[in-house]
Parts: C-alpha cells; sequence; structure tokens
C-alpha cells in the first residue's frame, strides 16, 4: 500500500493538523477544501473545491481522487455545525444546507472511493450524534446520518475498513463559539463544552493516529467515540 493520504476539510483544524502530522511521518497528502490551504509541503496536493456543489463533485473530483490508484487512509472530515437554536425554529433549508455537506457530499465521495483501493476510511462524526443535545439540531441529524452512511458503505466496499469516528472535543473556531457565545442557560450543552476536556487540533490528530493503530479491533461500519476506548 502506498503511504498516501486524502483529507477533505483540511485548510483549518483536524484537517490541517492530520495533514502536518502525516507529512512530517513521509506520507503523500492529498487534500479536497473549499478555501486554499496554508501547508506548503512538497508531498502536499490540493483540489480546490466546494463540496457542498453537490452535483459536480463526481465530475471534478473523480479524477483528483483516482489518479492516485490507492489510498491508506482517508479522512472524510469536512463539515458543518448549522445554526444552534431550537428544532421547531430551524428552517428545513438551513437543516438541507448541513446535510448537504455532512452527509450528501461524503455520499458522493464514497461512491468515487468504492472504485478506488483505500485501506480504512474514518469520517469525522461526533457525540452529538447520539445525544441528541437541545440546539444541536441539524448538525445531530447530519452526524447520526452520517454513522449509518458509513455502516450501510461497509456491507458494499468489502475490502476497505470504515470507521465513523467522534474525536472528542476540539479548539476550533466553532468550538469557541459554542463555548463562548452560545447561551448555555438555554442550551445546557454549551455549558458542557465550556466545563469538558477540550484537546488542541494536533493532540486530537496524535490521537486518531494512535486510533488508526487499533483499527482491526473495531468492525467496519462501527460508531467510536474515541473517549470511550
Amino acid at each position: 500500500m502506498n503511504k498516501n493520504i486524502l483529507i477533505t476539510g483540511c485548510s483549518s483544524g483536524l484537517g490541517e493538523s492530520l495533514a502536518n502530522l502525516y507529512l512530517s511521518k513521509g506520507y503523500i497528502v492529498y487534500g479536497i477544501n473549499r478555501s486554499t490551504p496554508k501547508i506548503v509541503h512538497k508531498n502536499f496536493f490540493c483540489l480546490n473545491y466546494d463540496l457542498s456543489n453537490l452535483d459536480e463533485i463526481k465530475s471534478k473530483v473523480a479524477n483528483f481522487i483516482k489518479k492516485q490508484k490507492e489510498f491508506e487512509t482517508v479522512f472524510l472530515n469536512a463539515g458543518t455545525l448549522g445554526e444552534i437554536k431550537e428544532l421547531k425554529n430551524l428552517q428545513l433549508h438551513e437543516i438541507q444546507k448541513v446535510l448537504d455537506i455532512n452527509v450528501y457530499a461524503n455520499k458522493e465521495l464514497l461512491d468515487i472511493l468504492s472504485e478506488t483501493k483505500v485501506e480504512n476510511i474514518i469520517a469525522t462524526s461526533s457525540g452529538a450524534s447520539v445525544n441528541g443535545s437541545k440546539g444541536w439540531g441539524a448538525y445531530s441529524l447530519s452526524k447520526s446520518s452520517l454513522n449509518m452512511l458509513i455502516n450501510l458503505y461497509s456491507k458494499e466496499m468489502l475490502n476497505t475498513k470504515l470507521i465513523s469516528l467522534a474525536p472528542g472535543v476540539i479548539k476550533t473556531p466553532m468550538t469557541d463559539f459554542i463555548r463562548n457565545e452560545v447561551d448555555d442557560n438555554i442550551f445546557t450543552s454549551a455549558k458542557v463544552l465550556k466545563d469538558g476536556e477540550i484537546q488542541t487540533p494536533k493532540e486530537a490528530a496524535i490521537r486518531i493516529e494512535n486510533f488508526l493503530k487499533r483499527i482491526n479491533e473495531f468492525e467496519s461500519g462501527s460508531f467510536i467515540d474515541i473517549r470511550n476506548i
């Protein structure tokens, strides 16, 4: 297996830290990003593409993926939070926007990857996919759907290990917004984030790399919360 890594959403946060970690270990890293990453490295190659444009993913992205022929690990990391507000106040178009990025874009990518040699696929999920916390409606719906998407594809991609992985709370602009701007008297989950463990993107990337060393312990298609293993 060539030492190729594919990461979606590696212009910041966890994706950027994963890219830098694997580059430091001699891997060739391919990124798919809406904006151009700050990473400058001879072994980093990036396709600028907005994954919310679902209709053209297969025509614009497939060649970038397939020409590499094989990947050791693919990180389906690109995602969006959406609005933090009561579900009754969420409009359908707001939910749809989150589902487009967090679920349907990954479905299109998995179709491409099913025709590519891939050892492992790690989809970035969340504890919100099972917790059902007030205010996280669109995000929770999308991540629970992502878990099932990974489960279903594991029944078809029999030569690839697929895991939906919750990496724990990571310090990013998204979590900073929740911890600092969201009213935790209304949305108690924000208080949990404020009071709980938070890790840097670099720490999370190392934790995920260590998880991958144990990946054969887990059944393909599983949802794993890294904090529980």
